[in-house]
């Protein structure tokens, strides 16, 4: 078995994700399917990581693929989370979740005080008020009249297949959606065409595509499948895997056997590659087993109790400190290494930060370098949303 250098490996993953400078591209829809969908529980994750990947990102972009041309499409995936996926895996999500998600169904209406046949008749009153044009949590509820919980529904019935997620109401930072009728959104999707083997297999073999070399836990905690499944699916792709070591980890870590000569080809990285990760990205959520991008003694700095991840710097495939911004009196990136680098490494990052400003505010920010910072450990739910945020123990500038 081929024991693989850490350099080697991240340079290569790096690359597949679209983070180094040779990789970068002006084709949207490539960086969504190579890097397996973009995670966009929160409303502003997948524009910054379209920025980084990509050639002249503008934000309008993105709406015009996903609420436009409708290209893409915002569902339920991996862990149960949401995701915008390309329109084709729209199918593959949908029988690849369904159990699982069922099982969340029924212990959520149980959880909701609601009957079977109330939410059946729920789900027929809303499909109707949707019919031929989208609407807002708060517009279906006016037109149902006294009935509670019309979130927690539409969100199941999203789950279902029965609506899907449209355009925000209030622009890229908000998480209010315009609802529609899947059918009605996508017309010619079937999500009934995919059995949920076969989904499942398709969810594992683009998991390992994006992201390996992996190993069998990351799989299962990404997917959410349990680890018995996930064994019987490796066995299934057969030929189709490689296995390989990588220095200093325990192993095997598994590969598709195609990009097992692509890996030997990587060259190692030259210049600094730093990039401004958002919270949530993809790169930071896509492993269990995070030791290969991440120092354990900054663990808690990056990611919350519940396993969030934070607006992270990620120096030549490490993380290497945290980053944050606010638009308040004065358009602002912070930042906080979590050790000393060279000249080289400083000005990078400070080009990248108002590259990255620029995006966010249209104007050039002012950036704060912060010397500490207080764990996420230590912060309330949600804190990983604002990292550098200062207390009365936070902040030193």
């Amino acid at each position: 078995m081929e024991t693989l250098d850490l350099e080697q490996v991240n340079a290569f993953v790096l690359k597949k994700h679209h983070l180094t400078e040779g990789s970068v591209t002006d084709d949207i829809l490539k960086v969504v399917r190579d890097i397996g969908g973009l995670h966009a529980t929160l409303s502003t994750t997948p524009y910054f990581s379209l920025f980084l990947r990509t050639k002249n990102f503008e934000r309008k972009s993105l709406d015009e693929l996903l609420y436009n041309r409708r290209l893409l499409g915002k569902v339920r995936f991996a862990r149960k989370t949401v995701y915008i996926l390309p329109k084709e895996h729209v199918t593959v999500a949908y029988a690849a979740m369904k159990a699982l998600l069922l099982n969340r169904f029924e212990v959520y209406i149980q959880h909701l005080g609601i009957t079977q046949d109330d939410y059946i008749d729920l789900t027929r009153a809303i499909l109707a008020i949707v019919k031929g044009s989208g609407k807002t949590t708060k517009e279906i509820k006016a037109e149902l009249k006294r009935v509670s919980n019309v979130s927690a529904i539409v969100n199941l019935m999203c789950d279902q297949g029965l609506l899907i997620r449209g355009e925000p109401q209030s622009g890229w930072k908000s998480n209010i959606h315009t609802y529609y009728s899947f059918d009605e959104y996508f017309p010619d999707l079937d999500l009934n065409e995919m059995d949920e083997s076969s989904a499942r297999k398709r969810m594992v073999e683009q998991y390992i595509t994006s992201y390996g070399p992996v190993s069998a836990r990351d799989i299962s905690w990404w997917t959410g499948f349990p680890k018995g499944e996930v064994n019987q699916l490796l066995d299934d792709m057969g030929q189709e895997l490689a296995t390989v070591r990588i220095s200093d980890f325990d192993g095997p870590f598994i590969i598709l056997a195609s990009d097992e000569g692509r890996m030997n080809s990587v060259k190692s990285m030259t210049k600094p590659q730093v990039s401004l990760l958002p919270a949530l990205d993809p790169y930071m959520m896509g492993y269990k087993e995070r030791g290969r991008f991440l120092d354990e003694k900054i663990y808690d700095f990056i990611y919350d109790r519940s396993g969030n991840a934070t607006y992270s710097v990620l120096i030549d495939g490490r993380i290497e400190g945290v980053w944050d911004w606010a638009d308040q009196k004065e358009p602002t990136i912070k930042y906080c290494l979590f050790k000393d680098h060279c000249s080289d490494i400083i000005d990078v990052l400070h080009s990248k930060a108002i590259k990255m400003g620029r995006f966010l505010f249209d104007e050039e920010p002012k950036i704060i370098e912060c010397d500490s910072m207080t764990p996420l450990s230590q912060r309330t739910m949600g804190g990983f949303i604002s990292p550098l945020k200062s207390d009365k123990t936070g902040l030193k500038k």
